[in-house]
């Protein structure tokens, strides 16, 4: 049987794991027929006992705790666990990333599979800012704030055709993974704040892997606390992507030369 990963990372999201957990066990019973479902918390130097609290409350879940004892960033946790999986990834299976804060909807991964399924897409991501999508519970001020940013990104690393690039929910094909992997390295991402989901979206363009979106409404009440997003600190970090942008280009295929006869 296929695996299906489902890669969170947390930072000091205790009073969110009960329901996060929640949404673990309906995955696993939703795809038990296709997916051995295995979960892979990423604790990124966490200080209230997130870890801990996590293992209590897994239970019978194929669980496992990947830890940093200090705070890096989601793009370090990241790195971490595409390093865990570089190994362990076989042909169909499949790789879901998610928030640790209860804003990514699990009743969406029924779409996102049968986007990539019925589609034949490698890679599909959840977006808010799609027709049929939205951001409630939140003030107008931060919704626009928010589409502004996204747009003012897109322009600033020229990404054409795809709606929201920042987004951790995401569902890939393991064989995407590993072309990736194969590209990079085997922790793909090399930034470690917020940017690192755009960071990934450049190198998948870069490999022309196909990537679909489906819409998703971000309901920020769900979340208990505030968002771990620096503002300041994830500007800098898209200012340096821009800046890292022509190193990661894959290689031209050389034009084959002509021989007159």
């Amino acid at each position: 049987m296929p695996s299906l990963y489902i890669a969170v990372p947390v930072l000091n999201e205790a009073p969110n794991l009960p329901r996060l957990f929640d949404s673990f066990r309906r995955l696993a019973s939703d795809h038990s027929a296709q997916f051995s479902v295995h979960i892979l918390l990423v604790d990124d130097g966490s200080t209230d006992g997130t870890a801990d609290v996590a293992c209590q409350l897994a239970g019978d879940l194929a669980f496992k705790v990947l830890r940093h004892e200090v705070n890096y960033g989601p793009g370090r946790a990241f790195q971490t666990v595409f390093s865990y999986l570089a190994d362990k990834l076989q042909p169909g299976d499949w790789v879901l990333t998610m928030e640790g804060d209860n804003t990514s909807r699990y009743e969406l991964v029924r779409t996102m599979f049968r986007r990539a399924i019925e589609e034949d897409y490698e890679v599909v991501l959840a977006s808010p800012y799609l027709y049929g999508g939205g951001i409630v519970h939140t003030s107008s001020l931060r919704v626009l704030l928010s589409k502004v940013a996204n747009t003012f990104v897109k322009e600033l690393l020229g990404i054409n055709g795809i709606v929201t690039v920042s987004s951790f929910f995401r569902l890939y094909r393991a064989s995407a993974l590993q072309r990736l992997q194969q590209r990079y390295s085997p922790s793909i991402l090399e930034t470690n704040g917020f940017e690192c989901m755009t960071e990934m979206v450049i190198k998948m363009i870069n490999l022309n892997l196909s990537i679909s979106e489906v819409p998703m409404v971000l309901d920020t009440q769900l979340r208990i606390g505030k968002s771990k997003m620096k503002i300041m600190r994830t500007i800098r970090g898209y200012l340096r992507l821009a800046l890292q942008l022509r190193r990661w280009k894959a290689p031209e295929i050389p034009k084959p030369s002509l021989t007159r006869i």
